[in-house]
């Protein structure tokens, strides 16, 4: 009776150990995984473009924003600088900012992003059509207006990861943690997609 009831205990044992807990993704999935391979940016203050796909084994953080943005913009930007420090290996992960006001931001967004992280990348365009497409794989949303004297910018505020292929992984929307952030950039980097 000892030997049985200490069988189907240490049965019970393996199988609740085998079913360890994987911490779900503050992030969300989008299935199917939309792709922002072929697509590219000119890269502000340089003469190259950019595709939106991370290089080789690495991860690309992407967020479309503004530098006149009073709130969203810096706090996802710091956000993303606490998560970014929080990490063993941060020189895997990339940090590339497109603007959404482009006649406004092409002079000074490279310098603003590089006030965050200074790795990042500044991308942008005047060309609507180049930007339009750009955005689309990542549901990303943007509209400036002029009213009066003044330019009013609305735009998402989510933030996004995709991979060496512009695979998109995840999606953060604002306000999600910096450990949260970190903690899928770890799992992310270890090689969990889901």
């Amino acid at each position: 009776m000892t030997r049985r009831l200490l069988a189907v205990s240490c049965a019970v044992l393996a199988i609740a150990s085998s079913c360890g807990s994987t911490r779900e993704f503050s992030g969300y999935v989008r299935t199917p995984a939309p792709s922002s391979q072929g697509i590219s940016l000119p890269v502000i203050g340089g003469e190259s473009s950019r595709e939106l796909v991370a290089s080789s084994g690495n991860l690309l953080a992407i967020y479309f924003g503004y530098t006149n943005c009073p709130d969203i913009c810096p706090t996802t930007l710091q956000d993303l600088t606490v998560a970014l420090r929080r990490l063993e290996d941060a020189s895997r992960v990339e940090v590339a900012m497109v603007t959404v006001d482009p006649d406004r931001d092409l002079a000074v967004l490279d310098g603003y992003v590089k006030s965050f992280i200074p790795t990042a990348i500044a991308l942008g365009t005047t060309d609507e059509s180049e930007l339009a497409a750009a955005a689309q794989p990542f549901g990303a949303s943007y509209l400036v207006e002029s009213v009066g004297a003044d330019i009013e910018v609305a735009h998402s505020t989510s933030l996004y990861v995709v991979d060496d292929q512009g695979t998109l992984l995840l999606t953060w929307p604002f306000g999600v943690p910096s450990s949260d952030i970190s903690a899928d950039l770890n799992d992310l980097l270890d090689g969990r997609r889901s």
